[in-house]
């Protein structure tokens, strides 16, 4: 109780000089609540948002392996396609196998065929070539000249020999045609028909792209119900509860479907090629009832593509070893959304680094001024110290009485600070973020203007997925925010505070007072 007492007027003698440690230590709080403030934020924006996006993978088929194959010459486009079809597809198999892993969380499928129409055109991985079919005939016709039927009469004065000649005439009919050589692996129906693993896997209606406008979406994955665009249902008359009929384009096969629902593709297109929307002849349905399918008829030609879902992005490149030492084919590459997610919180990691590298810098300057203006304080008060020790006020008491002195002083300009700094907080942090912002979108328009004029603003630069980016910080002063603010304080009062316990230790009281007069 004595030091505390002793510590009390201390201060308020020496207020000029508390003053100026309060100042100095009210703006080291400030700053260091809002940087805090700042910084936890953030790491709490980023590990949500991660938590929040799944790190997805795709398998693509990988067309710049498939060129460097490419071969050239009169040949090379019906070789080009001879070899493209002996790469094999991926299958359920496949992703089956590919999917038990312990670097994913979970992994989902479409499951796609096509089924045939009369009335469209589509694009084709095809090869039109030329071919020449030759006829060629001989006729011959004899001609004989001179001398009789008999031979009679030869010889001088007995006329004339007689001569046969003989004519081939050869004739040749070149008749063209053209023929097909076709890709095996060409969807060719005018209809696609998608299968969907999950609820997960409908990505289309997961981020609103698809909405149903009209009854609901298929009650399972098995059975023989669907899906159709609004667009589809308009140009045939088609109303829930109805049954369509689809035929395979190789067997003419029939399949019925149920009509459960009717939605509507909300995505902005700018191809002005067609009145119709790229998912106008989508219909959707259940991946087991593909299966089904391919099941009774072999010849269905199919497609599919795999989404899985990794733990981590650690796990990225481990699990890319993996399905490769699985027998994946080089013609197969796996593609994640891992660089768009690093995109959408590159500037409030960008705010974050710039927070934690400023409070590091002023708590090391700070640490440093406190530490000068203690030790100032010491060699001013050096008599004090004298007097107090020739009394019999021991080192520890005195050193404690110090400490205390500075600790009165820190803990209420902490708490001031805390509070200014809570009102600061937002604001800054938001400032930040925006010029963080500004500053990232002026690097995607330099991209875009390496493109030329009316380069690609929206393009995913090498991506699967587009995410959003996170564009507000609400920075908070919460109870973490304030145990470190105390933490910081404490650290910084001792540091400063090395000065008198020092110099305590070496004065000698008998020097000290022998000096003084």
């Amino acid at each position: 109780m004595y030091i505390l007492k002793n510590s009390l007027i201390s201060i308020a003698r020496n207020k000029g000089r508390n003053i100026l440690i309060g100042i100095i230590i009210l703006v080291i709080a400030c700053a260091s609540t809002v940087t805090l403030a700042i910084r936890n934020t953030a790491n709490n924006l980023v590990k949500d948002y991660e938590e929040s996006h799944d790190i997805t993978g795709t398998i693509s088929f990988d067309r710049g392996q498939l060129s460097n194959n490419f071969k050239g010459g009169e040949d090379a486009p019906k070789s080009n396609i001879e070899a493209f079809n002996n790469i094999e597809s991926i299958t359920l198999d496949d992703v089956k196998n590919y999917g038990d892993s312990e670097y994913l969380k979970g992994y989902y499928y479409l499951y796609a065929t096509s089924l045939n129409s009369d009335t469209l055109t589509k694009a084709t991985d095809s090869f039109e070539y030329e071919v020449e079919d030759r006829e060629t005939t001989t006729t011959s016709t004899s001609t004989t000249t001179g001398g009789n039927g008999n031979g009679i009469g030869r010889g001088p004065g007995g006329g004339e020999d007689r001569h046969t000649i003989t004519n081939n005439n050869t004739t040749t009919i070149i008749t063209k045609s053209k023929e097909k050589f076709e890709s095996s692996k060409n969807l060719t129906g005018d209809f696609e028909l998608d299968g969907y693993s999950s609820y997960d896997a409908m990505t289309e209606f997961v981020n609103g792209t698809y909405q149903i406008t009209d009854g609901e979406i298929i009650s399972d994955f098995e059975s023989q119900e669907c899906v159709i665009s609004s667009e589809l249902a308009t140009l045939n008359e088609i109303t829930v509860g109805q049954t369509i009929t689809l035929k395979n384009p190789n067997t003419e096969a029939t399949y019925e479907f149920v009509v459960k629902g009717i939605y509507k593709d909300n995505s902005d297109s700018n191809d002005s090629s067609s009145m119709y929307s790229k998912s106008a002849n989508k219909i959707i349905t259940g991946s087991k009832v593909i299966e089904n399918l391919v099941a009774d008829d072999s010849t269905l030609v199919t497609t599919t593509t795999p989404t899985f879902i990794l733990k981590d992005k650690d796990s990225v490149e481990k699990f890319t070893t993996e399905i490769k030492e699985k027998g994946l084919s080089e013609y197969y590459t796996l593609n994640t959304n891992v660089e768009e997610l690093e995109s959408a919180t590159k500037s409030i990691e960008n705010v974050k680094t710039f927070a934690t590298t400023f409070l590091l810098i002023m708590l090391a300057i700070s640490a440093v001024v406190l530490f000068v203006i203690n030790m100032i304080n010491i060699r001013e008060r050096k008599y004090e110290i004298g007097v107090f020790r020739t009394i019999g006020v021991s080192k520890f008491k005195l050193t404690l009485q110090f400490v205390l002195e500075i600790l009165i002083v820190s803990v209420v300009m902490l708490g001031i600070g805390a509070v200014c700094g809570s009102f600061l907080a937002k604001p800054v942090g938001n400032m930040l973020l925006e010029n963080e912002i500004q500053s990232v979108q002026e690097e995607t328009e330099q991209i875009s203007n390496n493109f030329g004029k009316g380069g690609p603003m929206d393009m995913n630069f090498g991506g699967t997925v587009n995410v959003q980016t996170i564009d507000t910080i609400n920075a908070v002063v919460d109870i973490t925010v304030v145990v470190q603010l105390l933490g910081i304080g404490l650290a910084l009062m001792l540091v400063s505070s090395l000065a008198s316990m020092i110099s305590i230790q070496r004065f000698s009281p008998l020097t000290i007072l022998k000096e003084r007069s």
